[in-house]
């Protein structure tokens, strides 16, 4: 029986508002809404290079999805943009049919953005992804869709970039993301965990070997790959077990024997975290760690006005790091006590009664009883002590209680102590904590202050907070301030205090204010409160 072509076509449309051939990398035939989906006619479409009519950054996108599509075989859909003004996104599938003389047969349909943010190579930041794959795996256990972890590594990836001129890295790794990009879920899934591996989500489909596979014939890069399935139980405890998945990728990449499925994943993760996690404790417990002081100076007289106390420990891994997994199992509050204690005691051991110091709070510490009744016991045993320590709360942690942590603040205020909202800025809820609590002092995130000399809309930003925290009441302080030109910026935008390398580095005693000659600025990645050390 033949069946009419116009039948076919009618079936095609069901499911798409564009059809194209593309004969080699260009389209040969085009039928259907191009004005509509594409912005162009079907008549200009003719003849077109197939990867420019999407953006720069998923060309390389379109690229791979085209090289790897073999006889039979169908790709997609993926989430492009379509070059060109007004933004337009659309889904394309492309299928490989039988004996269609090599012909490429291609549906396009109307499409929403991407939710959430994609860097400038169309990969998600590793935060963003972590979060839009909690939505998608709400959404895989209502539809049924079977979804995966892949975790790809392409040996000797940074030789190769450190071998050539920028703009050829550049290109390099738009290829490379592009490649990774055409095997994820949507061509939106996926993101990069270190400069050679990257972690991708992707509808259940063939073994690892062929799409390792696949990623060297793109990447002419040797490529490996491990797909952990998201099994039963995942949606309950995905976001936590996709982090420990990717954490261990980033620490081990793919060598010994990868894990079988995410709760595997999880499961040797945790036991590892577990060993690192108990060696803290027991540091905690045992107080082996130090403290180093880093001044914060009075902008109108250019003396320190108290030092902020830093956490060391014994084997010189990141406080940063340490911090957040004592939150993530709950060791944070004796260490913010165990921090109090040594403050407290420096404190009383100076005679001359000069030294004032900060002591950070985690998000999770402020709301408990027990650090406020700990904390009166300490400055009853040491009155002297009330008026020369002050409390950084920091973002690290969210807080979820903010009334009982506004209670806590108040009754600290109450004994004489100073309060001050660190890293104001860096999260996203930090107007809502300074609305809902009351302060003495607001220290403004490192990110805003660096980059205050050449940005206006920082610099902006900065002086609305001050006059804000004027109206409030609340002094201000800037951090990393690491050059005269924006202490100078600062000192102009009414900011109260200021701490930096400029002043100092973090020392074993508290130190005078000295400003350095020359100051190097440190590399900080941006959004991360690095107020411990």
């Amino acid at each position: 029986m033949s069946i009419d072509p116009r039948r076919l076509l009618g079936l095609a449309f069901a499911s798409a508002d564009l059809l194209l051939e593309l004969e080699g990398d260009r389209v040969s035939l085009a039928l259907g809404a191009a004005q509509k989906i594409m912005g162009k006619s079907e008549v200009s479409l003719m003849g077109r290079v197939w990867r420019d009519l999407f953006t720069a950054a998923d060309r390389p996108l379109m690229d791979a999805t085209l090289y790897a599509l073999d006889e039979g075989q169908r790709r997609g859909p993926v989430t492009v943009r379509v070059a060109g003004e007004p933004e337009r996104f659309v889904g394309v599938t492309l299928r490989a049919l039988p004996d269609n003389f090599g012909r490429t047969s291609v549906a396009i349909t109307a499409a929403r953005a991407p939710a959430g943010g994609l860097d400038v190579a169309g990969l998600r930041p590793r935060e963003n992804f972590e979060e839009i794959a909690k939505g998608l795996f709400e959404a895989a256990r209502v539809t049924g869709l079977e979804l995966e972890l892949a975790m790809v590594e392409f040996a000797g990836l940074t030789a190769m970039r450190e071998g050539l001129a920028p703009p050829e890295a550049l290109a390099l790794d738009m290829k490379i993301a592009g490649a990774v990009r055409a095997e994820s879920h949507a061509g939106t899934m996926a993101t990069q965990v270190s400069p050679e591996r990257f972690a991708l989500l992707r509808a259940k489909d063939d073994r690892p070997e062929a799409l390792a596979a696949r990623l060297t014939k793109i990447a002419a890069l040797d490529a490996s790959a491990h797909v952990v399935p998201l099994d039963g139980g995942t949606s309950s405890r995905g976001l936590r077990a996709l982090r420990y998945a990717l954490d261990d990728f980033l620490r081990e990449g793919l060598k010994d024997t990868p894990p079988m499925t995410l709760s595997e994943a999880m499961n040797r993760s945790v036991k590892r975290t577990l060993a690192r996690a108990g060696a803290l404790g027991a540091a905690v417990s045992q107080r082996r760690f130090t403290l180093a002081y880093q001044p914060v100076v009075d902008l109108s007289t250019g003396q320190a006005h108290h030092h902020e106390a830093l956490v060391r420990f014994e084997d010189g891994a990141s406080p940063f790091a340490l911090i957040r997994m004592a939150e993530e199992f709950d060791i944070i509050e004796e260490l913010d006590h165990a921090i109090a204690e040594q403050a407290v005691r420096r404190i009383a051991s100076d005679r001359a009664g000069n030294v004032r110091l900060a002591v950070n709070v985690s998000g999770r510490t402020i709301v408990s009883e027990t650090f406020v009744d700990h904390i009166g016991r300490l400055l009853a045993a040491i009155p002297s002590a009330r008026s020369r320590l002050i409390f950084e709360v920091t973002e690290t942690s969210a807080i979820d209680d903010l009334p009982r942590a506004n209670r806590h603040i108040q009754a600290l205020r109450g004994m004489g102590s100073l309060v001050c909202l660190d890293d104001f800025g860096a999260g996203a809820a930090s107007f809502a904590y300074l609305q809902e609590l009351t302060l003495d002092i607001v220290k403004i995130d490192g990110r805003y202050v660096r980059e205050l000399a050449g940005n206006s809309r920082d610099g902006a930003m900065v002086r609305r907070l001050v006059e804000l925290c004027r109206d409030l009441n609340v002094r201000t302080v800037a951090e990393m301030v690491e050059t005269a030109e924006v202490e100078d910026v600062v000192r102009k935008a009414g900011v109260d205090f200021a701490q930096g390398w400029l002043y100092g580095k973090p020392a074993d005693q508290p130190q005078p204010s000295q400003k350095l000659s020359a100051v190097t600025p440190v590399a900080r990645r941006a959004g991360v409160s690095e107020g411990w050390g």
